[in-house]
């Protein structure tokens, strides 16, 4: 048993350092002249939070759908969901599974020496006490929290990093829970924070919504003509400053404006279910667009023809 515990110890140690690493050193996404016309194809733009024809002012580059600017690394990141401090560098399209593996392993690092030292210290409490358990029945509470003082008081380092852990694998855990809801949701950290502001205009009534022509014709200076995602924008979202339908020329999109009032009235264009979501992030290079979908649950959304799917290389975004 001692053996084996070892061995998960060593084990339960290793993996975040290894994940922290990976996380800390890879390629977050950046954005770079070389690369641009790969990253337009990854994901299209949705028209709601992300339209075409954007510039960085600062990389002097189209932006790509899901991208963003990183302020503290000075790139632009494809898909980027946040800096991170922790290991001091982007979470973005690039790295983000190595995150999440990491929040994984240091939640179940924490979790396991909380169990470890508990353990360490309930046989050390046996010693001078037979009767004691973990939970202390047939004890008052009083003589319960006296007893736990006095174990850690006598075993000082165990029980710091104990109590360490016991406090710190609620706040990892529930980091990790709320990464694992942004990819049930098919989002982002930064385009969580889109949405939040989206929702507060629609709420003002300042938000319209009209149909996309399937057949429209994208403009190829500014828009890739294919992309790795399985489906296309069907909708075009617009705010306005007064509260009337947008009346600019030249908007694209077909029929009359529609007020929005919440969220769930708009498509997220970038959530195909919790598992294509997950294999988007765990395996980035997964192509979508020859992934076969059974005709019961097929996506009704616009798709490639068939002359993209044979070659899909051939349609890359050009500049």
């Amino acid at each position: 048993m001692a053996t084996q515990q070892k061995v998960t110890s060593i084990v339960f140690v290793i993996l975040p350092y290894a994940f922290l690493y990976a996380a800390a050193t890879s390629d977050p996404g950046y954005i770079t002249p070389e690369n641009h016309p790969h990253q337009m194809t990854l994901y299209p733009y949705d028209f709601t939070i992300f339209y075409p024809g954007q510039k960085c002012h600062t990389c002097e580059l189209l932006k790509p759908a899901r991208s963003k600017h990183c302020s503290i690394c000075k790139r632009c990141i494809s898909k980027l969901d946040h800096h991170c401090i922790f290991i001091n560098n982007c979470v973005g399209y690039g790295n983000q599974h190595y995150f999440i593996l990491l929040l994984l392993t240091t939640a179940t690092l924490t979790s396991y020496a909380t169990y470890l030292g508990t353990s360490i210290l309930c046989s050390q409490t046996r010693k001078e006490l037979p009767s004691w358990t973990l939970f202390g029945p047939g004890f008052t509470w009083g003589q319960y929290a006296n007893i736990w003082a006095w174990s850690l008081q006598e075993n000082t380092r165990i029980g710091a990093v104990a109590l360490l852990c016991l406090l710190s694998s609620p706040l990892v855990w529930g980091l990790l829970g709320y990464h694992i809801y942004l990819i049930w949701a098919g989002t982002t950290t930064n385009e969580s924070m889109k949405w939040s502001d989206w929702q507060s205009d629609m709420a003002d009534g300042f938000a319209f919504k009209r149909s996309l022509s399937p057949d429209r014709v994208k403009d190829e200076s500014i828009e890739p003509v294919w992309t790795r995602w399985p489906v296309e924008s069907e909708q075009i979202v617009l705010r306005t400053e007064d509260g009337l339908p947008p009346n600019a020329p030249g908007v694209i999109g077909t029929g009359e404006w529609e007020r929005v009032w919440k969220l769930a009235d708009v498509e997220n264009l970038y959530d195909l279910g919790f598992w294509d979501n997950l294999k988007d992030v765990f395996w980035p290079r997964y192509g979508f667009r020859h992934h076969a979908v059974d005709g019961d649950t097929q996506d009704t959304r616009s798709r490639p023809s068939s002359s993209c799917d044979a070659d899909p290389t051939a349609q890359e975004f050009r500049q």
